[in-house]
């Protein structure tokens, strides 16, 4: 067992940047599940201060930092390398989201991972998985403040996922925005549900599902309400009827402000109409009869996923698995420029600073640098990059599959000035001095055989002067050393100074 593996009864954290809220759930191991000990939850809505061009407003970044700051407060007993900071719809669209991350990472002791939809659907179906454990295959619905996700799993396999611009935010300023609630509005606003999600009704459908789960706040909200009202069934489970009734309900009251219903809070009460109006979409295209809720979603998922990753049992690893297979990577090549990576990385990570995050980062990257080559021989290097960062890649962020493309675009051929300056901006000096290792593991085998390397020495004097040596009665050692040589000139356009020696 790997020594970081949590032990029982040491906490571990999740914060959870929401399109509506902002999430904070402090739990701690207890025999191998998570039990929630805290959580904070605040009404923020992000996605409100987006203007018609994605741009993040000043005001709601604000209300986003103030709030990350009184979460700071609730996790001192809480260690950095046991915290999740994941973001979904709002930042994914947000095109200035770079600077509310630049200015929130100045106060947070982990850097914010913003997730792809797909990844949010994953992780939430994590969360219900554990929460609400079923050998049955079910459906799972969450209705955020940006998005919605639909996944079909079973056990604790996500088997299709699904990640739809619908959120009970931007329902809200698309069809809701006077605060009226009229037939008319919730006609508009369930038809516009309905069209983005008759687009995967199909898909899930043939799939099939025994039974449907619901999580998060809009869910959890509607369902409170239909429990209080009599309108659920005897198993306190969200019915299309219901739904319908409360739509009925909410018709009569006429105006947001005016909802008062046991189960919706009064930061819910702005939002609550259009929530309704995708769930009771969602219901009528998918044929849904009956909900259940589950009190796990996201934040319950991501500290799991963190679990996992403590008992070498990372999703990541088995997705550069997949992906290997995928796009018929030369498994042979890849592992002889990993072992390399390692021993480079074993040689440098001192001198030059870096982390077991970073070792993972170069170790991922150096299996999948080739799967560009599915795509054409010709600049590979390039559609390795592109796949890397635009696939859908359980378990990474959006800024780990970043970091990977960089990694994969400079490994070989020219290095730029411009590329210097995009892997210090996106990856400090880290990334940089891993996409330099990577460079020099392959060269190393670029002879593509099995010839042992291990022989091979780097020594950094400094970050800025690199010294390999290679043994001169190497049986390849003529070429290598050429190889090598006529990539100092690469080397120094980054700022690094490459000698190359034979012992």
């Amino acid at each position: 067992m790997p020594n970081n593996f949590l032990a029982n009864d040491e906490l571990m954290a999740a914060i959870d940047i929401g399109s509506n809220s902002f999430h904070l759930a402090i739990a701690r191991l207890d025999h191998g599940e998570v039990r929630k000990v805290a959580s904070m939850s605040e009404k923020v809505q992000l996605a409100a201060g987006l203007d018609k061009n994605k741009i993040l407003s000043e005001e709601s970044q604000q209300r986003g930092l103030d709030c990350l700051a009184r979460f700071m407060g609730r996790l001192e007993s809480v260690s950095a390398d046991r915290l999740r900071i994941v973001a979904t719809n709002a930042l994914r669209q947000a095109k200035n989201a770079d600077e509310f991350i630049r200015r929130a990472n100045a106060v947070l002791p982990k850097p914010i991972e913003i997730i792809a939809g797909r990844e949010e659907a994953r992780l939430i179906y994590l969360g219900v998985s554990h929460t609400n454990a079923s050998s049955e295959q079910r459906l799972v619905i969450d209705i955020g403040g940006g998005s919605t996700e639909f996944i079909i799993g079973q056990g604790f396999e996500p088997l299709l996922t699904e990640s739809l611009q619908l959120g009970c935010v931007a329902h809200t300023q698309w069809f809701f925005a006077d605060g009226n609630i009229t037939e008319k509005a919730f006609e508009l606003a369930i038809a516009d549900a309905r069209k983005e999600i008759l687009r995967i009704s199909r898909q899930y459908q043939k799939a099939g599902w025994s039974s449907v789960t619901g999580s998060s706040g809009t869910i959890k909200a509607v369902r409170n309400v239909l429990v209080s009202k009599g309108w659920a069934d005897e198993q306190e489970r969200i019915t299309y009827a219901g739904v319908k009734k409360l739509q009925q309900h909410l018709l009569k009251v006429g105006r947001v402000e005016d909802i008062s219903l046991e189960g919706v809070k009064e930061h819910r009460k702005a939002v609550f109409p259009a929530g309704v109006a995708v769930l009771r979409a969602a219901m009528k295209v998918l044929g849904i009869e009956t909900i259940a809720y589950s009190d796990g979603a996201l934040r319950e998922g991501v500290m799991y996923d963190m679990l996992g990753r403590f008992a070498s049992e990372d999703v990541r690893d088995r997705s550069v698995q997949a992906l290997i297979e995928r796009y018929s990577v030369d498994k042979k090549q890849a592992k002889r420029v990993v072992k390399s990576c390692e021993r480079l990385y074993a040689m440098a990570h001192t001198a030059l600073g870096l982390e077991n995050e970073d070792n993972d980062l170069l170790r991922r990257t150096a299996y999948l640098h080739e799967i560009g080559l599915a795509v054409s021989h010709s600049g590979y290097h390039h559609h390795s990059a592109y796949l890397l960062q635009h696939s859908d890649i359980p378990g990474f962020s959006q800024v780990d599959q970043l970091h990977m493309a960089q990694l994969a675009r400079n490994h070989r051929r020219k290095l730029k000035a411009e590329g210097l300056e995009q892997a210090q901006s996106v990856g400090g000096d880290s990334l940089v001095y891993l996409c330099l290792l990577l460079r020099l593991a392959v060269l190393v085998h670029r002879s593509r055989n099995d010839q042992d390397k291990s022989d091979l020495k780097l020594n950094i004097a400094d970050k800025h002067n690199w010294r390999i040596s290679v043994k001169a009665d190497a049986e390849d050692h003529a070429l290598l050393v050429f190889d090598l040589k006529d990539d100092i000139d690469q080397f120094k356009k980054w700022g690094v100074n490459l000698s190359v020696v034979c012992r």
